[in-house]
């Protein structure tokens, strides 16, 4: 890969780990110091990125300078990666390099929560590892057991969590598209 296509990256992935912290570019920017403007054309691939700005990006989000610029992985083939909280969720991710095919191993616990669909651009596959996972996909509602799988179009409005019977751990996989912000898509009423 070209130095160049390195730096090219760097943006999406600034992006991508800022969502995943659930930080917004204002909350960053006052962390670090550097403006949101400064922040935005990062992230947007307008401005390439220097150690004067990564550092402090690396510092707020609490991850390795290597995780930023995509740096390639040294010796020992296992993902050794943090598990993501979010929204009381844990999400423990199964690949490490960004773009392309992503996997994640999710665990819910038992809660019941209202379902509120959502739509993305990609394509969305789910395996229950444990437990059962209700599923909303447009006008369906269907609980997905152990053993069994579900696949989607993403941009169908949709939400998957747990049945509020028990914990529930399944595996998640989408592709690059996957990862763009999700947008409320409720159903218009008649």
């Amino acid at each position: 890969m070209t130095t160049d296509e390195v730096l090219a990256d760097v943006g999406p992935r600034l992006r991508r780990i800022r969502k995943e912290r659930g930080a917004t570019l204002a909350g960053l920017s006052e962390v670090t110091g550097i403006s949101v403007s400064t922040l935005s054309r990062l992230e947007s691939g307008l401005r390439k990125p220097s150690l004067e700005l990564l550092l402090p990006i690396a510092r707020a989000h609490q991850v390795p300078l290597d995780e930023l610029v995509g740096a390639p992985p040294v010796g020992d083939p296992r993902v050794r990666s943090e598990p993501i909280v979010r929204n009381g969720r844990t999400h423990w991710p199964l690949t490490r390099q960004p773009g392309g095919l992503q996997a994640y191993k999710v665990f819910e616990p038992q809660r019941r929560l209202d379902p509120d669909p959502r739509t993305h651009e990609g394509y969305e596959w789910l395996y229950v590892l444990s437990g059962r996972l209700r599923l909303v996909l447009a006008e369906h509602d269907v609980v997905v057991g152990a053993g069994e799988a579900a696949e989607f179009d993403t941009r169908v409005p949709h939400w998957f969590g747990s049945t509020g019977e028990g914990p529930v751990e399944f595996l998640s996989l989408f592709g690059p598209q996957g990862e763009r912000m999700h947008v409320r898509a409720r159903p218009t009423r008649r």
